[in-house]
């Protein structure tokens, strides 16, 4: 019915009628890990062991097995499965292909309870379903739909599992050939919102579970808390001024103490009680100092033994170290292989380390014994002699053990010296190799070096050619400019001597477009420049050239004194698009016809 998911028994079906193969039904249960069920519910084999299992391939499958998202271990690729046909009262299921690949299914979603069964026959009912697939275990509900397919509920995770086995198979209502009375069984993992619900409310118990066991574990090992200071009372009092005389029992009875001091335990009535604890407080200081002393008394006699074993030890290095250094000499140097010598120089060199380290030690002990002497000579001005002596006698000792140091360090330094003296000449064959090939690579150098010299010269007289045809163009440029001064001074004469006649000089200065000397001659030259440019040039270019003879010079200056004389300069737009571009012209020639 498509009416939704609805509850089902296994007592609404009847199972009264035997099965028409027995056998093959079992073995199939058997491949699954299953005791084999007829279908009036009663096992078919009475002695079966779910071991069995096994010899066909398949691993058992655990019924108790706990629903929360454990999967049974996949079946070997090298162990196939025996699929035969399962016969069931209303339809036959025949297995599919051995050999083609298993049916491909989707990712399990956690705590799946529901499977997606297809290619259902088109007359197949709920009743053929909960035929088939009720030998998996207990269905709760069944939801078809009219396109063949259902989803169908079961009470446990493994029965899953299990009515994953049957995809694949063909099934076929009675014996009827008629195409809507088959179908090839698809069964696949579902996603239900109920299985995702329950499987969450697990994982929360289960999360619960946890944390309780966790804070269970916590208080279990949790120190426990100190018992709590009693109150105060005079028969507690002369039972804490008896701990406080007591060494093992001080501690607790003086935090007792303390504790009734902050609680505002003392009165009047009480102080003459508490100023007698605090008193055999104060004579617990004498027991500390007293302490204190055997311990340092203790600490004093293990530096001296510890010194005397040092020493000793040291005696015993020096000893070793000239055991080495005998045998580095060359009476029996010579008898050693190359391999013995390399030990023997190594271990001497490790045995030097370890021996200067002592000395170090021993020398920074009896520096602080000396400093303690020093210390007691400034408090004690009588031992001053004394001190000194043992001073100086230390002095002479350290001084002996550092020149003995010294000595053996010399030899071990004149044996290095003669071993890297034999390895020098052995070296020597292979640096005449080494110098060989060291030449060949500084003569391809001088080569590079060459060829990087002639490029520099070639590039250097281009430059030098570069540099003749500037100073050709500079002197053709001077060269105009005095042309261009005494044309613009004769024509200052006439304008000045026609001007005259007609109006006042102050008017004429006032009404002129070049206002100072300065600006005829920035005039002649940007004439003279724009004379050997025809086409015209950009603003910015001619200032750059300006600004070559006078750097004081700004664009904008140049530009205002070039808009002021339009019958001199002319500005045209050349290029289309992004490449439009402002250029200058000279029209003085134009010009002087116009005006």
């Amino acid at each position: 019915s498509t009416d939704g998911g609805r509850n089902l028994s296994l007592d609404s079906i009847p199972m009264g009628l035997p099965m028409s193969d027995p056998t093959a039904w079992a073995t199939a249960m058997n491949n699954l890990g299953m005791a084999p069920m007829g279908m009036t519910g009663q096992p078919l084999l009475p002695d079966f062991d779910p071991a069995l299992g096994m010899m066909t391939g398949i691993p058992p499958i655990n019924p108790m097995m706990p629903g929360l998202g454990i999967v049974p271990p996949p079946i070997p690729p090298d162990m196939p499965a025996v699929k035969e046909i399962i016969h069931c009262k209303s339809c036959t299921l025949f297995p599919p292909n051995p050999h083609l690949p298993p049916p491909a299914t989707r990712e399990r979603p956690p705590g799946c309870k529901t499977v997606f069964v297809g290619g259902l026959p088109e007359n197949g009912t709920e009743q053929i379903i909960m035929e088939v697939f009720e030998q998996c275990g207990e269905v709760i509900a069944i939801r078809k739909s009219k396109k063949n397919f259902c989803h169908i509920r079961f009470a446990e995770e493994f029965m899953v599992d299990k009515a994953l086995y049957l995809s694949g198979y063909r099934i076929r209502l009675g014996s009827s050939t008629d195409k809507k009375d088959t179908g090839r069984l698809h069964v696949d993992f579902a996603q239900a919102r109920d299985d995702l619900y329950e499987w969450e409310c697990k994982q929360r118990m289960l999360a619960r579970e946890e944390r309780h066991r966790r804070r269970l574990a916590e208080e279990r090992f949790r120190p426990p808390s100190p018992p709590p200071v009693v109150h105060y009372s005079d028969h507690e009092c002369s039972v804490v001024a008896e701990k406080l005389k007591d060494d093992t029992k001080f501690s607790e009875a003086i935090q007792t103490l303390l504790t009734w001091i902050e609680r505002g335990e003392v009165n009047r009535r009480t102080a003459n009680n508490f100023y007698s604890m605090i008193q055999s407080a104060n004579s617990h200081i004498r027991r500390l100092v007293n302490e204190k002393a055997a311990h340092e008394k203790e600490m004093e006699e293990a530096k001296e033994k510890f010194k005397l074993a040092l020493s000793g030890i040291l005696v015993q290095f020096e000893q070793i170290v000239a055991v080495y250094h005998s045998a580095s000499k060359q009476k029996a140097w010579d008898h050693f292989t190359k391999a013995q010598r390399k030990n023997i120089s190594v271990w001497c060199k490790q045995a030097e380390e370890i021996r200067n380290i002592h000395n170090d030690e021993l020398m920074g002990i009896r520096r602080e014994e000396e400093m303690e002497m020093s210390d007691e000579e400034i408090e004690d001005p009588s031992e001053m002699k004394e001190t000194e002596e043992s001073a100086l006698v230390s002095q002479v000792e350290a001084l002996k053990e550092e020149n003995d140091s010294l000595r053996w360090q010399l030899d071990a330094y004149r044996n290095e010296v003669e071993l890297l003296k034999q390895e020098q000449g052995k070296a020597s064959r292979d640096e005449d190799t080494t110098k060989e090939q060291q030449m060949k690579l500084l003569q391809q150098a001088l080569q590079g070096m060459q060829k990087h010299l002639l490029k520099v010269q070639e590039e250097y007289k281009k430059r030098e050619a570069e540099l003749e045809k500037v100073k050709e163009d500079k002197l053709k440029i001077e060269t105009l400019l005095e042309n261009l001064k005494e044309q613009e001074g004769s024509t200052s004469r006439v304008c000045a001597c026609s001007q005259e006649k007609e109006c006042p000089v102050e008017k004429t200065l006032s009404n002129s477009p070049v206002k100072s000397e300065r600006e005829v001659l920035l005039v002649g030259i940007i004439s003279t420049f724009l004379h050997v440019h025809p086409f015209g040039a950009s603003i910015e270019y001619i200032c750059s050239y300006l600004q070559r003879l006078d750097s004081k010079i700004c664009t904008a200056e140049v530009e205002v004194l070039m808009t002021r004389l339009q019958n001199t300069f002319r500005q045209e737009l050349s290029g289309v698009g992004a490449s439009l571009e402002k250029r200058w012209k000279f029209c003085g020639f134009d010009g002087l016809k116009m005006t």
